[in-house]
Parts: structure tokens; sequence; C-alpha cells
């Protein structure tokens, strides 16, 4: 008789690539879980309040609904008629927000770190009184728009503004400075300036105190002659960490500063969309018109753009092995 032959059992097959990550993170969660003790509130806050309402501002970009009654799933339809129906987005609430990043968001950033390194020339005494006097702007806020901004630019005869003007006889009657449609902008963008020595200021001021002073000394055995060369080869490059949060803060404050033109004019929608910007057009139709599906289009359109801007920012300031 034949001996029976046994049939080779088939060769298991391997993990996948998906199931092994998966066990190497419960091993290193159960490894690590007293670290992870102590992430966990700043962990759950992440999700519950920024994870959560950007995946319901998605979802919601994808339907139609007005905060009363039922979703309608509508697919694309809210982003195509923002590209191709939206005449207030295309002429008014998108060019003014490039307009006003593009000069806000260098403009001050350039101008934080030429007052920060200023400052940080100074003596020791009067250094904190300095940095309190650029930074209380941003801490004002809306009071400092009330109070000192509404009164200058104020249309009657006793704003600042146009009583001084009036006095040099440099014009013949008040002008509406807040309600003409060809000042509010600049003036917008005027108290943005102003108001843009906030904490990115206060980082690149600490920054510039963490330059290694040996440094200096170096750069000027190798060559170096003057000050703006020691800022460019030496100053720059160490503080690139603070740099960059710099950055990160002002294209934030830069792309959500839609509540200046309300502060300023007093009126949800600017006269004939002179201050409107993308956050206002938000604003517009989630709390005017309940249009929560459609804001949450325009937001997601903010949010890519706040993305990519920054991505430009960490390519700027972070090396090559940080990428």
């Amino acid at each position: 008789m034949k001996p029976e032959v046994t049939p080779a059992l088939p060769a298991a097959k391997p993990p996948s690539p998906v199931a092994v990550k998966l066990k190497r993170f419960v091993l290193d969660l159960k490894k690590d879980a007293f670290c992870y003790a102590f992430l966990a509130p700043f962990l759950i806050c992440f999700l519950v309040f920024i994870v959560i309402p950007v995946v319901m501002a998605a979802t919601l970009s994808f339907t139609s609904y007005d905060g009363f009654s039922k979703l309608h799933f509508i697919g694309f339809d809210n982003f195509i008629a923002l590209f191709t129906q939206d005449i207030i987005f295309l002429t008014k609430a998108l060019p003014n927000t490039f307009v006003f990043a593009l000069i806000v968001g260098p403009g001050g950033y350039m101008l934080s770190f030429l007052f920060a390194w200023l400052i940080h020339q100074l003596p020791m005494k009067v250094r904190d009184y300095y940095t309190l006097v650029f930074y209380a702007p941003s801490m004002a806020g809306g009071v400092a728009l009330t109070v000192v901004w509404i009164a200058a630019f104020s249309g009657d005869r006793v704003g600042y503004l146009n009583n001084f003007l009036l006095n040099m006889g440099w014009i013949d009657s008040p002008v509406t400075w807040l309600q003409d449609p060809k000042y509010l902008l600049n003036i917008m963008i005027l108290v943005s300036l102003w108001m843009s020595f906030s904490v990115g200021f206060l980082a690149m001021l600490a920054g510039l105190q963490t330059v290694n002073r040996e440094l200096y000394e170096a750069g000027r055995i190798d060559g170096i002659s003057n000050r703006l060369q020691e800022v460019f080869y030496i100053t720059v490059p160490s503080m690139k960490p603070q740099m960059l949060f710099s950055a990160v803060m002002t294209i934030v404050s830069t792309l959500k500063a839609g509540s200046i033109s309300t502060q300023l004019t007093g009126m949800a929608i600017t006269p004939q969309y002179a201050g409107h910007l993308i956050i206002n057009h938000v604003d517009d139709y989630a709390f005017i018109r309940f249009e929560l599906g459609y804001a949450s289009a325009v937001s997601v359109i903010l949010l890519l753009l706040s993305y990519f801007v920054m991505r430009f920012a960490y390519r700027m300031f972070n090396s090559k092995e940080e990428l």
C-alpha cells in the first residue's frame, strides 16, 4: 500500500502593515500610559473643541441647512455656487481679504520684528516699559477701536482727524471716513497694523534674548561689518522657532480680523461691502441669513487658505530635516 501523503498546510499570511502599526501603537500606548494620562485633558479638549467642530463644518458644507429644518445633502452645490454665482464673494470678500492680508500680514510681521529688535537694543531698565506700550493696543482690542479710532475718524466736526484738517484749511466740510467706501479698507489696514504687536511680538522679543552673544563676536571675525548683516546672518537664523510661531499667529489673526469692520462702522455689513472680508461673509450667511450649509462652505475655503499659507510659513522657517 502507498503511504498516505499529508497535504501541506497553506502558508500563514503575513500581517498587514496597518495591523502591525496598530499593534505597535497599542504597545506604545501601554508602555507610556502615564504620559498619555497627563496629555489626556489637552487631547480631549482638542478633540471636542477643534476636531469635532471642523468635521461638523466640513460635513455641513455639503448640505442645505438653516438651523431649524431637516438637513438636505446637496453635494458640491455650495462650493460651485460660491465660485460661479456669489458675486459678493468674488468681487468683494475675496479681493478685500487678499489686499488686507498681503498688507497687514507681512507689514505687521515686519513691524513686530523691527520694534522688537529696537526694544532689545535698549537698556534692561526701560525695556519692559516700551514692551508694555507696544503690547497694550492688542490687549485693549475692541475698547481701543471704540475709544480711539472711532473718535479719530468720526464723521462730524469734532472728530480728531476732521477737526485737524478743518483747522488747517485742507478740507471744507467733514469727511465721513468710516462710511465712505474709498477710505474704509485703508482705515481697517491702519488699525490692524496698530494692533499687530500681540503675542507674536512678545515671542520675537523673547527669541532675541535667547541668541548667543558669542555668535556676534564670531561673525565679526568672519567678516560681518554692520548690524544689518548681523540680523540677516545671525539673529534671524538663531530664532527660527520664535519667527515661525509669530508667523502662524500673524496669519491666524489676519485672516480672522473681520470684526474690525463691524466695530468701526457699527454695522454687520459695511457700506457697499467696502470692508467685507471672508470672515464677514461667513457671519453674513450664518447669523443673518441662517444659511448654515453655505456659511460652512465659505469657512472650509477659509480653512484651506489658512492651511496653505501656514505651510508656506513652515517651509520658510523650518530646516529641511524638520519638513
